[in-house]
């Protein structure tokens, strides 16, 4: 009985850390990661508040643990959809267009959790910022190995540069969602989209196996 209870306990422990760092995330995309408190975590929540202050021993805990459900989030909605894509250009466009529903769609309400917190934290020095270019870095060397793979099946030239393709690409989208955000529109994922199929064209082998246009 006493192992029951406390499964039970650390069951519990368990979704209201998922449900605090769900929340955690969707503010930190709005209002950066310094933004954040227990305090107000609990209060948007209506948990008590010790009990929320248990489950992170400081603010760097709580931001680091909130980059760390970013990241869980982005792979579930980015990463994922893309490896059920066979490998090649196909594979190549579907993380584009995996990567622009979830910026568009507002997975976080503030778009890509990630160009916010870059922002945030790119010029400081600390563990949060090492975990947030830990993730960019993870994610530049995702799209330069599909764009590999797809050079490697000879769909795409031998001479391509995989990662200035790479930093284009990922340029192109991170624009798209910051212009997006700033002026409430989609038209800049339908810029970005047209430039990112005009960049695989410039590189298949075959252009005419990519659509003509957005």
């Amino acid at each position: 009985m006493a192992g029951t209870r406390q499964d039970g306990r650390v069951e519990r422990g368990n979704r209201t850390r998922q449900l605090v760092l769900a929340r955690a995330a969707a503010v930190a995309s709005v209002e950066g990661l310094e933004g954040l408190s227990l305090g107000r975590l609990a209060t948007d929540l209506r948990l008590s508040k010790s009990g929320v202050f248990a489950l992170f021993g400081s603010k760097e805990e709580l931001q680091l643990a909130t980059v760390r459900a970013a990241v869980a989030m982005y792979d579930e909605h980015v990463v994922r959809p893309t490896r059920g894509t066979p490998a090649g250009l196909g594979r190549v466009r579907q993380l584009c267009a995996s990567w622009i529903a979830y910026s568009q769609d507002r997975v976080f309400p503030g778009g890509c959790f990630f160009y916010a917190a870059l922002a945030e934290f790119d010029a400081r020095e600390g563990a949060v910022h090492d975990a947030l270019a830990a993730a960019q870095a993870g994610w530049f060397s995702f799209v330069e190995r599909r764009i590999e793979e797809a050079r490697a099946l000879g769909e795409i030239r031998d001479d391509c540069d995989a990662a200035q393709l790479a930093f284009e690409i990922i340029a192109f989208l991170e624009l798209a969602n910051g212009d997006s955000v700033l002026r409430g529109s989609s038209e800049s994922y339908t810029r970005a989209w047209r430039a990112i199929l005009g960049r695989l064209r410039a590189v298949a082998v075959d252009p005419s196996s990519l659509p003509a246009d957005a």
